[in-house]
């Protein structure tokens, strides 16, 4: 959508305003909004500085825009402005200052998808595994040591239909 003020350039800001039950919209351009001072209607607050936080520490955006990602060319501060990494090497070029906001995001870090209805069964094997794993961490940490040595053997057994029935001890 084109700016309603210019009809030059896209529309970024969009405005709805209420006056006596009469509610009349606007969508402005990052320039015309700014000409009409609707930038600052956040008194003072940095919208800019509040999304890149969430995506950088301090001291990372100070060198947000020394280091470049070499697939694409894109620097740190590009990515949180824009909200999109640029290519697939961005991840690995910026692994340490994106992994925080992921974990955030997402609540983990590693993608699991889904598995297929037909067929995975090594994949639904490994993550029955892990969650096993998690599981023993806690029945640990509760001092629960008959549940742990059940969990354990199940692991095992698991481990062993994994590997061919060669299971390392």
């Amino acid at each position: 959508m084109l700016c309603q003020n210019c009809g030059k350039r896209p529309a970024t800001t969009f405005l709805k305003k209420t006056v006596n039950g009469e509610t009349s919209e606007w969508h402005l351009c990052a320039e015309c909004a700014a000409k009409q001072g609707i930038g600052s209607m956040f008194g003072g607050f940095d919208l800019g500085n509040f999304w890149g936080s969430l995506f950088a520490e301090p001291s990372a955006r100070a060198v947000a825009d020394t280091v470049r990602c070499e697939g694409c060319g894109h620097s740190f501060r590009e990515i949180v402005d824009s909200g999109k990494a640029g290519c697939p090497e961005c991840y690995t070029t910026f692994y340490d200052q994106l992994l925080p906001s992921i974990q955030r995001i997402h609540g983990k870090t590693r993608h699991t998808g889904k598995v297929p209805s037909s067929g995975g069964e090594e994949i639904k094997k490994e993550n029955e595994i892990e969650r096993l794993r998690r599981e023993l961490s806690e029945c640990i940490a509760e001092q629960q040591y008959e549940k742990c040595a059940e969990l354990r053997d199940r692991i095992q057994a698991l481990e062993k239909e994994n590997s061919g029935g060669t299971a390392e001890k």
